[in-house]
């Protein structure tokens, strides 16, 4: 569903790349996590998957076919809402089908049903001021979804949210993906909430973005439905994860260079990377 081959990121013609000769491959209904230090290019290589910026050297396909722009193929998540104040909880929903040229009718049908699947159908003539973080996000969820991408990119989507919700978004999405064949490419900082949502986890090392180490996650699935911290496969991967982005850590931190312009990230939480 997803081929990223040898893609390499610049800024600035003499600028330090800041991705490397990255390749990645994700198969269809696969969820796929990058996880890695703050500048590593995580979100500039899902930017640049969506089709919202170039790759220096490289390409990206998409269900076999060259992704160079945004499409009806691929949808975004970002950490941020980017909900329009202006609009009730289903007309921020149906936007993206708008866009398209639906007729109201039909999409609004369609973002009902994403809400009704997000618990939201009630809130669904509100406004964004007038209801939660969670549900804000929940709506973006939702509005992505609503115009049925094959790929589905989510940046930090649930980084902003209290530990409470944001748990509990982990398992929404969850069941989505068990009820859809979505591919999902992630982003997050988190371990933790890696090993919880992925089949497999990519963990990249900074100065320049690259894959370290591939990790398969043959848990159980699903996994809200027991304790998956539990199990001693958990503790094993955790520790791996956090071996090698202790090591990326502390060599970013001895090394003078300054990141790359537009390679900078959100650090991550102190409580979600430490061992």
């Amino acid at each position: 569903m997803l081929e990223v081959s040898h893609v390499t990121k610049s800024f600035g013609r003499l600028g330090q790349p800041v991705l490397d000769d990255f390749s990645l491959t994700a198969a269809a209904g696969e969820f796929v996590t990058l996880i890695g230090p703050s500048g590593c290019g995580k979100t500039t290589l899902l930017r640049i998957v969506a089709g919202l910026l170039p790759a220096t050297s490289g390409t990206v396909a998409v269900a076999g076919k060259p992704s160079v722009g945004p499409s009806r193929d691929k949808a975004v998540v970002f950490q941020h809402f980017n909900l329009f104040p202006w609009r009730t909880t289903l007309a921020n929903a149906a936007y993206g089908l708008e866009i398209q040229g639906l007729p109201r009718k039909e999409r609004e049908e369609r973002a009902m049903r994403w809400l009704r699947m997000l618990n939201l159908e009630r809130y669904a003539g509100h406004y964004p001021g007038e209801i939660s973080g969670g549900m804000r996000q929940r709506v973006g969820i939702a509005r992505a979804l609503a115009i049925e991408p094959m790929l589905l990119l989510m940046d930090e989507p649930f980084g902003a949210l209290d530990a409470l919700t944001r748990e509990h978004l982990q398992g929404e999405l969850q069941r989505i993906a068990e009820t859809t064949s979505l591919t999902i490419l992630f982003v997050t900082h988190s371990i933790d909430e890696a090993v919880y949502m992925s089949d497999r986890i990519i963990v990249m090392g900074t100065q320049p973005g690259r894959i370290m180490r591939e990790f398969v996650i043959d848990l159980r699935r699903p996994r809200y439905d027991y304790n998956f911290r539990a199990e001693p496969q958990y503790a094993q991967i955790r520790a791996k994860i956090w071996s090698l982005l202790e090591r990326e850590l502390v060599k970013s931190a001895d090394d003078p260079r300054p990141l790359a312009a537009g390679a900078a990230e959100a650090a991550p939480p102190p409580d979600e990377t430490g061992p």
